[in-house]
């Protein structure tokens, strides 16, 4: 009695951005529709099936995968969205309400969740609690990189900035970005795919000229979806944190503020308006 006594008379407007219809083509802004949902109560409804979570959400990610769930494909290995719904993703925000004993108001949590303003978690063991850093978000450190727009020629590039060949490749890109890192690559290279941004759309995918530096190099590469090391994330978190204050990684981020926002925001990923990581803000509070 005294939690609903509590948060009974809490309300709030929400809004969610939904998309309004599958898609067989690049994604437009206009895919996706900015709607008032009215006004929510701040508590975990009474039906919510078990322990659940209200999250307000802060930060939204932008990635590339969000594009096959927008077509009606079901032998994807994550469900496509469904049109008139909120659309899911990646996301930081904080707990206002919550049955589950794991979590309480004020916590701070990542996973997956809605483009909207609140979000009711059912199944809060996809959220893990996060503290807060003493690492800005965007802070940027530097970064040896190159602007691959401005170069004519990817494998010279390459060649010039590994000049003894690349160990590891983190593939997000395909087409003719993995065509210039093979002909890079160190014997015994590796290579770990988890997309290929450059291919969502294409009526014609890109095809590779340079498969036979795997076998001249002895290369290994290797897909993955980054669920199949969620058990690792602990670890990765603390990993990535010495790292990040010893100076030896750099974060780039490219925000976008507010929700509305989040449409365009998505969009430019397909054509490379985005430096760095593009994230959403809804909201700072």
């Amino acid at each position: 009695m005294e939690r609903e006594a509590s948060v009974a008379a809490a309300v709030a407007r929400n809004r969610k951005v939904v998309l309004r219809g599958y898609i067989d083509r690049a994604p437009r802004e206009d895919d996706m529709e900015l709607v008032d949902d009215g006004d929510v109560a701040l508590r975990v409804p009474g039906d919510a099936g078990g322990p659940a979570v209200l999250v307000k959400n802060l930060y939204l990610s932008c990635d590339p995968y969000m594009r096959g769930r927008m077509r009606d494909f079901q032998g994807s290995y994550i469900p496509p969205f469904k049109p008139g719904s909120p659309i899911e993703g990646f996301g930081v925000g904080r707990v206002v309400d919550s049955t589950h004993p794991g979590f309480s108001p004020g916590d701070f949590v990542s996973g997956m969740t809605g483009w909207e303003d609140y979000s009711l978690i059912t199944k809060p063991e996809q959220l893990r609690k996060i503290q807060q850093s003493d690492i800005p978000l965007s802070y940027h450190l530097g970064l040896l990189a190159f602007n691959y727009k401005e170069e004519p020629d990817l494998a010279a590039a390459l060649k010039r900035h590994f000049p003894q060949g690349i160990d590891i490749y983190f593939e997000n890109v395909g087409g003719p970005m993995l065509d210039a890192v093979l002909l890079n690559m160190r014997i015994h290279g590796r290579i770990a795919v988890c997309g290929m941004v450059s291919q969502h759309g294409v009526t014609a995918p890109a095809g590779i000229h340079n498969l036979f530096s795997l076998v001249s190099k002895r290369i290994e590469m290797k897909g993955f979806i980054q669920s199949d090391y969620l058990h690792l994330f602990p670890q990765f978190v603390d990993d990535i944190t010495k790292h990040y204050r010893g100076g030896k990684i750099a974060y780039v981020e490219d925000m976008s503020i507010g929700l509305e926002s989040g449409p365009a925001a998505f969009v430019g990923l397909f054509s490379g308006k985005n430096v760095g990581k593009q994230v959403v803000c809804v909201s700072q509070d």
